[in-house]
């Protein structure tokens, strides 16, 4: 369709990688209606119907052995149709504004005007409907042009990579992140992740300074209570700031344990 500013419309895909997300999922899907040419879950092994979900609420689903973050979000963006993506996790969802803003861009054209686009991603938490006016969001590249740059092939950090000296424009409205179920599955999500972490790391052959066995707790409570204002929440704030602190302790001290290993298999290691 060519608009009265002599621009094309762009058609974009959506692709959302899932887990055993049947509650979350639809939502998800639902929430990019208003400007999605096509809709791929990427399915690692779902046992709980979250791929019959998916295709109830109009996606396609395409299954893949889980072989990490980024390499999964990669092999999602080759199963699209258009080279305009945007993306999101089955634990997100585009607010009402935030479709109306990149349906908008998609029609007139704008879109291109810019390969990159961030977006705010805002918690919610399982209490909340919407994301607190204080709530504590980060900025990522999440719809793009797959033909200027992609996600990374890191198995922990999925971001998409743009080439040196690109400029991302910045979508208005923001988008909303249920990351926590509850504090039993934030826990089990903190064990695997930071277990990830390490081994990433370890790959890599970085180390943690042991100094950071002291400080990573208090330093890590003090971020979130403060600097990410979850004293806002009241008491719940207390929860979540020991529990992200408690999160940012764990890959310090499962660093330490690793070397301690190594060198316990290595005697003659100074």
């Amino acid at each position: 369709m060519q608009t009265t500013a002599g621009e094309e419309a762009i058609a974009v895909s959506v692709f959302i990688i899932a887990h055993d997300e049947a509650d979350r999922i639809g939502r998800a899907i639902d929430s990019v209606a208003a400007f999605a040419d096509e809709v791929v879950v990427i399915d690692s092994g779902s046992t709980d119907g979250t791929q019959e979900i998916a295709r109830a609420h109009g996606a396609r689903v395409v299954e893949n052995a889980w072989p990490g973050y980024g390499p999964q979000k990669r092999f999602g963006e080759d199963q699209c149709r258009n080279d305009w993506i945007f993306n999101l996790d089955a634990d997100e969802a585009a607010t009402p504004a935030l479709a109306a803003e990149i349906a908008g861009l998609a029609r007139s054209g704008a879109l291109a005007r810019s390969p990159f686009w961030e977006v705010a991603i805002r918690d919610v938490f399982a209490h909340e409907t919407a994301p607190a006016p204080w709530a504590y969001g980060y900025i990522q590249i999440r719809l793009y042009d797959r033909r200027v740059g992609r996600f990374s092939d890191s198995t922990v950090h999925d971001t998409v990579r743009p080439p040196k000296g690109a400029r991302p424009a910045r979508l208005r409205q923001p988008m909303e992140h249920r990351s926590i179920r509850s504090i039993a599955f934030q826990v089990e999500k903190m064990n695997r992740y930071s277990t990830a972490q390490v081994g990433d790391m370890a790959a890599r052959g970085r180390r943690f300074a042991r100094w950071r066995l002291v400080t990573e707790f208090p330093l890590a409570f003090l971020k979130a209570y403060v600097i990410r204002r979850y004293a806002l929440y009241g008491w719940w704030g207390i929860v979540i700031s020991v529990n992200f602190a408690y999160t940012r302790f764990l890959r310090v001290s499962k660093a330490y344990e690793r070397e301690l290993c190594e060198a316990a298999a290595t005697p003659d290691r100074r």
